[in-house]
Formats: structure tokens, sequence, C-alpha cells
């Protein structure tokens, strides 16, 4: 973070003189307001993450404090997911705004809504979601240069603004819990088991043994995921509840469709056994 000292914020120790360089893109100091905002939010991160391939993304707030407390705030993670997932910049606010009139006027001619509102440029596919009362866990491809780190960025800076102001948080210092984790799904087995594990994980909510094959309830544990509002997995057993985030079709494809979505996922609550390497693809 060298770049700190040109706006007068590194150590009162006089530091050697180096020779002197030409600024490049690499370079160059970012502007101060950048930085304010960057330091506030997530530490720099250099993974390259490829297009087309597929990301499993883990972000949490500092010290595991919440990230969603009510119901405004899931629903405001999860519009900030869909929207931020725009090459073009985004103010939340006004798309807000936008789509309510979006949705009177469909409703008034019988259209469409998802399909004639969604005009977006997108930055990756959305292939899983999951909120947790302190933490995000998102299946992604990659479309777009750069996307993932585009989209994480946007997440990074929007959806903490919102949070500090709604609920009169002053403290300074970083948000989340250091930047966002990835790991690069490479087999069709790891796609499969992050999937599952992925819309299983809201039963760390009711059945804290779960990971260990520890269910106390088993009916009341899938009812209980069938019902949770706050991920993809309603949309993938046909169940229509945020339908616009996420693309569906290649994992459905790929698994055998809606029944087979429900089947294992109530195969690995019934019958968890540890995985090797789990702790990495799953981000714990």
């Amino acid at each position: 973070m060298c770049a700190l000292g040109a706006h007068g914020l590194s150590s009162t120790l006089s530091a050697p003189k180096k020779p002197h360089q030409p600024k490049t893109e690499e370079t160059r100091s970012p502007p101060f307001f950048y930085l304010a905002w960057y330091t506030k939010t997530m530490p720099y991160r250099k993974t390259k993450f490829a297009n087309d391939e597929i990301y499993h993304i883990v972000t949490r707030r500092i010290s595991d404090k919440p990230l969603f407390i009510d119901t405004d705030d899931y629903y405001r993670g999860i519009f900030s997911i869909y929207e931020f997932n725009n090459v073009k910049p985004v103010e939340i606010q006004k798309r807000r705004r936008a789509r309510v009139f979006e949705k009177k006027k469909l409703a008034q001619s019988g259209g469409d809504r998802v399909s004639a509102t969604d005009k977006r440029e997108k930055l990756v596919e959305i292939l899983a979601f999951t909120l947790m009362p302190n933490h995000l866990h998102l299946l992604i491809r990659q479309l777009k240069n750069d996307g993932i780190t585009k989209l994480m960025n946007k997440f990074g800076a929007g959806y903490p603004a919102y949070f500090r102001q709604k609920h009169k948080i002053q403290e300074k210092g970083y948000f989340f819990q250091g930047r966002f984790v990835s790991v690069h799904i490479k087999s069709d087995n790891q796609l499969l088991t992050v999937f599952t594990y992925i819309h299983a994980n809201p039963l760390s909510l009711t059945e804290p043994g779960w990971k260990k094959g520890k269910v106390k309830n088993l009916r009341k544990a899938i009812e209980f995921l069938e019902n949770y509002k706050w991920s993809s997995y309603q949309d993938y057993l046909g169940k229509k509840n945020f339908s616009s985030v996420t693309d569906r079709n290649f994992l459905l494809e790929t698994v055998g469709g809606r029944k087979k979505v429900r089947e294992i996922v109530n195969d690995w609550i019934k019958h968890k056994k540890t995985i090797k390497g789990e702790n990495e693809i799953f981000l714990e």
C-alpha cells in the first residue's frame, strides 16, 4: 500500500529515497476517495479468474457479525447481487424506483416481467446462492474478463454503505472478514457437491450438527430447507422465488431435473459423509 504515502497517510518516519520511475497503469497511485473506500471494505486481491470457469465464492462479515439483520437486509442483498451483475455502473436506489415502475407497467400489459425487464449485460452467471446471517455463498460462472472481481467489488462497496446507513453503524475499518474467498470448481463431482452444500447450508440455523451427519429431525430439516426463502433452492425446485437472479438450465441438465435436485439434497442430509478436502471447496 505504498500509494498511501502519496496522500499523507504514511508513517512519520523517513524512508530511504528510491530512484525515480515513470508511473504506469500498475504503479500510478489510485485517487484518495477510492483508497478511502478500499481500506474500509476489503484488502487487495490478486486472484485471476478465467472466463467460462465456475467458482464457489464466499464473503463473510468481519468477526462473524451480522451481514443480514432483518428481512429488508436480505432483500437488499439479493437485489444487489442481481443489479450489480451488470457491465454498466448501477445506482441501486434508481434501479429500485425503475423496477417498481416496470412492474406496474408490465402488470397492466400482462407481459413477462423477467424477460421484459432484464436488460443487463451480465458479468457472470449466478448458478446458485444462499444468504446466511453472517455470510453469503455464490456459485458463479464468469462471463466477462474480471467479471467476478467487478461484481464482488460492487457488492463490497454498495451493500456495506446501505447497511451502515440503515443500522446507524459509526465504527470504522473493514466491514468484511478479509477479501471474499474462492475456489475453482474443477470437476462435475465438485460442482454437484458444492451445489448441494450451498443449498443445504441454511440447516446450520436449525440443525447445528448436520455437517457431521447429526440431524435430529429429518422431516423438519427437509421442510425447513424447502421453505428457506434466502437461497436459489426454491427456484430449482420449481417454486418461483428469485428466479431472475440465477441461470439454472445448465445445472438442471447436469443434475437431471428438479426431482433429482430434491433427491440429491435430501440424500445429502440423510447420509452426509466426510469428503476428502471438503473444507477447501466449502470454504468454511
